[in-house]
């Protein structure tokens, strides 16, 4: 029945009201974030792109301690270990111009950049747009000077070779647990005489003694280069094909992939491959019957209160897509392994 009492008191309290009059406490630290004033937010497509809209501080990399920075945004354009389609060198710049990700995760309940010092500090810097080799080094030593000063990186790639340098700074003190979604283990050896390529960078971090296979989980795995990953099972990976999503259902994978890493520190790897093309056409090797973006969603959810270390989003290839839609669930799941590691049991703000 119609209550007339009812509408009478809401148009007491919101008649007048201006959209960033919210009295929930929650609510109250997102719209601090967003208005500028009563009723103005900053246009979503004004200034310059960054990555999930944090300030950007590019010159944070020459201060003590990185600026005092909690959490660092960083692209990596770098696509030389690509075997098929290239491209993702362009990923970084396509996910920064994404619009309109955050503040606030609804289903973890935190506005990420509220609990922690966060900028886009640029991309990594690199000697030579022509050597795997070199590039593969000044990725190591950039992240080695981010882990000594106590700040978590999140990155964009450029492809997956980049993660294995990554893993090479974080891991240096005691091997690390991963996260790994992909349609492809990438646990592959040398090829051709290189062996930094993005088909091989969890076999070259197991083998540099950085990554414990023994915690770590891929999770989507499909395609015709089965045959290639045995590596993976022989090491002691946890390996989910895409198969055994569907049978395990999103939260099985939850379960087992809290069981796997545990406690300890651990790195969530995101290659938009791991979805399926339908979602993600945008990509250098993309493999039908992935996962959708809600199931990826669901089981990073699932993984609130592991120790997040770090994590990357790799492989956006824009040229391939269309729509923008892979740069769209890119910088989604970007934001997603971000309020993972603010809400992780070993984060801690410094300032």
């Amino acid at each position: 029945m119609f209550d007339k009492k009812k509408l009478e008191a809401l148009r007491t309290k919101y008649a007048e009201g201006k959209g960033s009059d919210v009295l929930d406490p929650e609510f109250k630290k997102v719209v601090s974030l967003v208005f500028k004033g009563k009723d103005r937010r900053k246009l979503p497509y004004s200034d310059v792109s960054t990555l999930l809209d944090a300030p950007y501080r590019p010159g944070a990399p020459e201060e003590p301690q990185f600026g005092g920075l909690d959490v660092a945004l960083i692209g990596i354009p770098m696509d030389l270990g690509v075997t098929n389609r290239s491209g993702a060198r362009l990923g970084p710049r396509a996910v920064r111009d994404v619009e309109r990700i955050g503040p606030y995760n609804h289903a973890l309940k935190v506005v990420p950049s509220a609990e922690c010092a966060v900028a886009d500090i640029g991309d990594v810097p690199l000697r030579s747009r022509y050597s795997l080799d070199s590039c593969i080094e000044d990725i190591a030593a950039f992240y080695a000077r981010i882990k000594a000063a106590g700040v978590r990186p999140l990155s964009v790639g450029g492809d997956h070779s980049v993660t294995y340098p990554i893993l090479k700074a974080l891991g240096a003190e005691r091997p690390v647990g991963l996260v790994h979604f992909d349609a492809h283990c990438d646990t592959g050896g040398e090829y051709e005489g290189a062996k930094f390529h993005h088909g091989g960078p969890f076999r070259q971090a197991v083998l540099d003694g950085v990554l414990d296979p023994e915690r770590t989980i891929q999770i989507g795995i499909r395609g015709p280069a089965e045959f290639l990953w045995e590596f993976s099972y022989d090491s002691g990976m946890t390996v989910v094909h895409i198969e055994d999503f569907v049978k395990l259902g999103p939260e099985g994978v939850i379960r087992k992939a809290r069981e796997v890493v545990g406690d300890g520190p651990t790195y969530i790897s995101f290659d938009v491959d791991g979805l399926d093309p339908a979602f993600a056409p945008g990509t250098g090797t993309p493999e039908a019957g992935g996962l959708t973006p809600r199931e990826a969603q669901q089981i990073l959810h699932g993984l609130r209160g592991i120790d997040v270390i770090g994590g990357d989003v790799v492989e956006v290839a824009p040229q391939y897509d269309a729509t923008s839609n892979t740069a769209m669930v890119g910088a989604q799941m970007l934001f997603e392994i971000f309020s993972l590691t603010v809400l992780s049991k070993g984060f801690r703000r410094r300032g």
